[in-house]
């Protein structure tokens, strides 16, 4: 899933790191959770994991990702639907789902109405964030899913692995350059393809994992882990504008929206760490007040809190260090001062309580 700051092409990495520090343990916290790379990593690895996110669309991955352990079976909505895989004699429950889904009819919802061109085409300049085809295979795909759980065919974790699928395959699709503050004015190759619903895969670790969806500073009195790990943003964007169509089609909650690229609103969403002052005060009350063995803290080398500053801090708490690599550049940040830059610097800033 393309995603500011995901984590999933060097998440190996940085885990070397902590090995090469001896930072281990059974318990791990992703504080600032996003696509659940991280936590789903470490629930692999066997850790019993802890995960938030302010954002509805990464509470969705989290519960399909980390609180699940189970492979869905469907067997209430099989029964009901009479339906069997005609692809492979190998399928899955899941893969029967999606296959299904995949076939049904198109339908004219909010998606198609406010964020295609036929659907915007009263606007002086028409939405063009899905082609109108696929507007209606997410609004089919969406109301089916919100259907299915109403009518209480489908359990909580079905509905949201079904949720999860929708919002990783709906990346594949979109016509933005990276993400969704706005769309492109020409159509990406990609997103003038019909959009094909994809399965996840998930892993059981055996153990009883808790997914958040709340102001991750709230949490701090409840956090006892042996590892704690931080990715906050990194400069002053804030997340939910960069992908609010994506929230939407997670809540599919109607929502009033405003602006060329129909933006929600997302006052009591924004991140404290969008802001070097806020950002600064709040790591000094997670290093001081949450109970870990050690904060790992994810940055990098153009972020708004000073190298110098984030060290004073970590170090009244303990042995705190920083190491770094070179990594690609996320695409929609290659612009600006920065936009002949390739490479950045993956800071990892790590305290031994």
């Amino acid at each position: 899933m393309r995603y500011i700051g995901n984590k999933e092409n060097i998440i190996n990495r940085i885990y070397q790191i902590l090995l090469s520090n001896g930072i281990e343990g059974e318990s791990f916290f992703d504080f600032f959770s996003g696509t659940a790379n991280v936590a789903k990593f470490f629930k692999e690895k066997g850790y019993r994991v802890f995960s938030n996110d302010m954002m509805y669309m990464s509470y969705c991955l989290q519960k399909a990702y980390i609180e699940n352990n189970e492979e869905p079976s469907f067997a209430k909505l099989l029964d009901v639907l009479k339906y069997s895989n005609r692809s492979s004699l190998f399928a899955t429950p899941l893969d029967t789902i999606v296959e299904y889904l995949n076939q049904i009819p198109d339908r004219e919802g909010f998606i198609y109405k406010n964020y295609t061109p036929e659907g915007t085409a009263s606007l002086d300049c028409p939405r063009m964030y899905f082609s109108s085809e696929n507007g209606k295979r997410i609004d089919a795909i969406r109301q089916t899913i919100e259907n299915w759980y109403t009518d209480s065919l489908i359990s909580e974790n079905e509905y949201y692995i079904l949720l999860a699928c929708l919002i990783e395959s709906v990346s594949f699709y979109a016509n933005v350059a990276g993400v969704y503050a706005a769309f492109q004015k020409q159509w990406d190759p990609r997103a003038v393809k019909r959009l094909e619903l994809r399965t996840i895969r998930l892993s059981n670790n055996g153990k009883v994992n808790v997914a958040n969806n709340v102001d991750s500073m709230s949490l701090i009195p409840d956090i006892d882990v042996d590892i704690l790990y931080m990715d906050p943003p990194y400069n002053e964007r804030q997340y939910l504008p960069n992908y609010h169509v994506v929230e939407t089609i997670a809540k599919y909650d109607s929502p009033a929206i405003h602006g060329t690229t129909g933006m929600r609103d997302y006052e009591g969403k924004r991140s404290s760490f969008c802001n070097a002052k806020s950002a600064l005060s709040d790591l000094e009350k997670i290093a001081s007040q949450a109970k870990f063995k050690y904060l790992v803290m994810s940055y990098n080398s153009e972020g708004i809190m000073p190298q110098n500053e984030i060290l004073s801090i970590l170090s009244k708490y303990g042995e705190a260090k920083v190491e770094q690599f070179e990594y690609a550049r996320f695409k929609s940040n290659n612009n600006g001062e920065a936009r002949t830059k390739r490479t950045i610097f993956e800071q990892l800033y790590i305290l031994k309580k």
